[in-house]
């Protein structure tokens, strides 16, 4: 009896966990929380372009416009439909697919950038060479480079790993590749893509392990770099001097003119705004209000509500990339952690340019709030970057389970 009843409780016991192990993972098999943020922006951003674009057809630039109030909302819409399925696609590639093409991609999309600025070839628009024309939208390879840049990076930093402490094997050919990417996008001009690519660039290589005395040595040499191109151009240096005294009234006139009319729609909104539809500032005194200066127009209509929601949701969008990429190193998986890590940074920081600007806290820049302003390339190429995210966590759920991905 003694020897009967051990063995009994022990088969008890290993038959409990055995089902235990049977039952299937109450894990989810993607990131559904990702996805829903990610379309939530998507369509907040879809409302708040009409709201900003409804008006412009009654202005002389827009005068091909109208009677079609809704074309901007339309357009909108079929980029956010055609930015799913790209999406859509991109999530069925592996992450070891990116890794293996990331430098065909790089060069690939160097060329697409040197491509734009060919006479006849390269659409302008208000002095900026930037698109290449294709007949569903205009490309703007500057966004597809911010992806490429993610990914090379990521992929040098892994290949590289043995020499992040050196110099001329660790950092110069990274340093290299980027100074063309600038090159050519400050013959466009596109300074702010230019700063968002060199941050990706940068925040890679330091969450690789770079040498820190080198990193801070580079940085500083970056800023010297930025400071000298805002120095030597009388554009962007007027640009600086209205920014540090936007209400002059030579300034406000002029270069100043969006930062202080930006700055109105944010006081007339207060904290809960003057209503959705209700912007003042929309109507001809703001340009670009449906692109660069969306978030004006919701501080206006939302208020400080309005724009804290936004601030949140982009916040938990850029801490869930940096979880999913920490998530994947534990899994020895660098790369991918990595690329989450620099998709998270490309996010960030440029919401937080486009933001800083907005509110005033940073130089004007044509730089768009991720997935909510106007624009074909911008929010196809950020659903694209967010589909190889949720790519990243899916296969990090599929090796937590044991499986193979």
């Amino acid at each position: 009896m003694a020897f009967q009843i051990p063995f009994k409780f022990s088969g008890s016991s290993s038959d409990a966990t055995i089902a235990a192990r049977s039952r299937p993972s109450k894990m989810m098999d993607y990131d559904q929380p990702l996805v829903w943020v990610t379309v939530l922006l998507m369509l907040f951003g879809l409302v708040m372009v009409y709201s900003a674009s409804i008006a412009l057809p009654d202005s002389p630039k827009f005068a091909y416009l109208a009677d079609k109030n809704e074309y901007f909302l339309y357009r909108q819409a079929m980029y956010i439909i055609v930015s799913m399925v790209a999406a859509a696609v991109v999530f069925q590639v592996p992450v070891a697919v990116w890794q293996k093409w990331a430098p065909m991609l790089f060069i690939g999309t160097l060329f697409l950038l040197a491509l734009v600025l060919v006479p006849g070839v390269g659409v302008s628009v208000n002095g900026a060479r930037r698109w290449l024309p294709l007949k569903v939208m205009q490309l703007q390879p500057s966004e597809l480079m911010k992806i490429a840049a993610v990914l090379y990076a990521a992929d040098f930093t892994v290949r590289k790993q043995e020499y992040m402490h050196k110099l001329t094997k660790g950092f110069l050919p990274m340093m290299v590749a980027i100074g063309l990417v600038g090159m050519l996008l400050l013959l466009e001009p596109d300074l702010g893509a230019f700063g968002v690519i060199v941050c990706i660039a940068m925040g890679i290589l330091f969450l690789g392990g770079i040498n820190i005395v080198w990193f801070g040595g580079i940085g500083a040499l970056l800023v010297l770099i930025f400071v000298s191109i805002i120095a030597l151009s009388p554009f962007r240096r007027a640009r600086m001097f209205a920014y540090l005294d936007p209400w002059e009234e030579g300034h406000a006139l002029d270069k100043a003119y969006q930062l202080t009319h930006s700055l109105i729609a944010f006081g007339r909104g207060e904290f809960f705004g003057v209503g959705l539809g209700g912007s003042v500032e929309k109507l001809f005194y703001l340009p670009e209000a449906h692109t660069d200066f969306i978030m004006a127009v919701i501080g206006e209509e939302l208020g400080l509500a309005g724009v804290l929601v936004v601030i949140a949701m982009f916040y938990w969008l850029v801490k869930r990339a940096f979880d999913i990429g920490r998530q994947a190193i534990a899994l020895d998986q660098t790369f991918a952690g990595l690329a989450a890590k620099g998709i998270g940074i490309w996010i960030g920081v440029q919401t937080f340019i486009n933001m800083g600007v907005n509110l005033g806290l940073l130089p004007t820049k044509g730089l768009t709030l991720p997935l909510m302003s106007f624009g074909g390339s911008g929010v196809m190429f950020n659903c694209v970057g967010l589909a190889i995210l949720l790519r990243i966590d899916y296969e990090n759920r599929v090796r937590m389970r044991g499986g193979r991905s």
